[in-house]
């Protein structure tokens, strides 16, 4: 018994330690409204945060593939996926019409000057991001293969 405490706690500690800070960087609605990440994350206790451009064909495979089962993870952990644009001027204008194209259910924000990229020092999108109590616990790079998105799906399920 005593053993398991230990390594519960030992495992708390290493979570913790590992948790990293959220930006606070300005981030727009499609209606121009400004939020940030901060202010997402106390409204909600567990957000997944999907960096993406409508230019990136992985970033686009991604959403669709988390799309088909993101009510199922909405009703089994309670998260919240929010989708942010980094699309500048010229391609921003592409945002809305793919997003009602592909009928996603998530809430699109937008990064369009890549502060929030920048500040996560994410070099290239897609990013995700699992978002508990305020703290990023989760960071993956990249999507190649359907698939990935269940590996996601573990890591939401250790922090519902």
């Amino acid at each position: 018994m005593k053993q398991l405490i230990a390594l519960t706690t030992l495992l708390f500690l290493s979570i913790s330690l590992n948790a990293q800070e959220i930006p606070t960087t300005t981030l727009k609605t499609l209606d121009g409204e400004t939020t940030d990440l901060p202010t997402i994350a106390k409204e909600n206790d567990l957000i997944i945060v999907s960096l993406w451009a409508t230019w990136c064909g992985p970033c686009k495979n991604e959403l669709d593939a988390i799309s088909e089962v993101y009510e199922d993870w909405q009703e089994e952990t309670g998260v919240k996926l929010y989708a942010i644009s980094t699309d500048d001027t010229r391609t921003l204008k592409r945002v809305k019409p793919l997003v009602n194209g592909k009928g996603w259910e998530y809430d699109i924000l937008l990064d369009s000057n890549k502060d929030l990229q920048r500040a996560l020092g994410a070099p290239t999108v897609p990013v995700t991001l699992i978002i508990k109590d305020g703290k990023i616990v989760y960071r993956h790079s990249g999507y190649q293969n359907a698939g990935e998105e269940d590996e996601l799906y573990e890591e939401l399920k250790k922090h519902s």
